[in-house]
């Protein structure tokens, strides 16, 4: 009979579950309904002129950035489908404040490090996604996030990393 062995430490979650509650400070918008494409659970997000949320993308600067989505886990009918995301024009909750577990694309976190994220693809670095968290800054192809840090510098196996935004960026 096959067996896994436990590793030396447990796996930190999903990514986008609220990690530490006591300083939380979560926010419901809706999804631009015209956005293309959905927010998963973990993206970074910003805050658009329309009161609504959507995906940090290319265009995205440090000043935009609100938060991180949270995730929520959502009940379906239908067993088949995956609910790992908001699509546009449902509520998305965010957390502006507190912390929160996200993937890390690319570098080492270390306790206190700086966060970046991508805004431009670097084929040198092909687990750098556009909108994505990373440990390392890649010049101009990274903006690091002021007020928002590295929790523990723990990455567990499936690089899921925890985050601390210390104070809110977006009203």
């Amino acid at each position: 009979m096959p067996g896994k062995v436990v590793g030396k430490s447990l796996n930190l979650g999903y990514p986008g579950t609220v990690s530490r509650s006591a300083d939380a400070i979560i926010t419901a918008r809706l999804v631009r309904d015209t956005d293309k494409e959905p927010i998963s659970f973990g993206d970074a997000v910003v805050l658009n002129g329309d009161n609504s949320y959507s995906k940090f993308g290319e265009d995205g600067t440090a000043d935009a950035f609100v938060g991180v989505a949270v995730r929520e886990v959502k009940q379906s009918t239908d067993y088949f489908s995956e609910q790992v995301s908001y699509k546009p024009g449902q509520p998305c909750d965010v957390l502006e404040r507190g912390s929160i577990t996200v993937l890390c694309n690319a570098g080492t976190p270390t306790a206190g490090g700086a966060v970046y994220l991508r805004i431009t693809a670097n084929a040198s670095i092909p687990t750098g996604v556009v909108g994505g968290f990373e440990a390392a800054a890649d010049g101009a192809n990274t903006i690091k996030l002021p007020g928002v840090k590295w929790k523990t510098g723990k990455l567990d196996t499936n690089k899921v990393a925890e985050i601390t935004i210390l104070s809110r960026n977006n009203p």
